[in-house]
């Protein structure tokens, strides 16, 4: 079973950046993503972005399209978000998802889950 860190959490202010940084057990060759759960009770997780295992197909939720990007060094087994001009509205905790699936349109969730990493910011 792969097991799935995230890191890259923290606090910042409207505009700032962070890079967001998923660390798998071993080497993956499945689709890892980031999905988001804001605070408040009976907030849904959200999808956020996903890449496959070569690389070369990405998929970004049109909230984030232009601000965040994902990446990923197989050679280090990590994926990467960048996130760039960054809104109180992304504040939420950040999950790493693990073996999901490309469909048209949408991506799902595959059944491994790091343990989230708080982004916080402030307007």
């Amino acid at each position: 079973q792969v097991q799935l860190i995230e890191c890259g959490g923290g606090l910042v202010h409207t505009g700032g950046s962070l890079r967001l940084s998923c660390a798998a057990s071993e080497h993956t060759n499945a689709p890892i993503a980031w999905f988001r759960q804001a605070p408040g009770e009976g907030e849904e997780r959200e999808f956020v972005a996903a890449i496959s295992r070569s690389g070369s197909v990405t998929r970004l939720a049109d909230s984030v399209k232009g601000r965040f990007t994902i990446s990923r060094d197989n050679a280090k087994n990590i994926v990467y978000l960048q996130m760039n001009s960054l809104k109180p509205e992304d504040t939420a905790v950040y999950s790493c998802n693990g073996n999901g699936l490309f469909a048209t349109g949408t991506f799902y969730a595959g059944a491994y889950w790091g343990q989230g990493t708080q982004v916080t910011v402030s307007s």
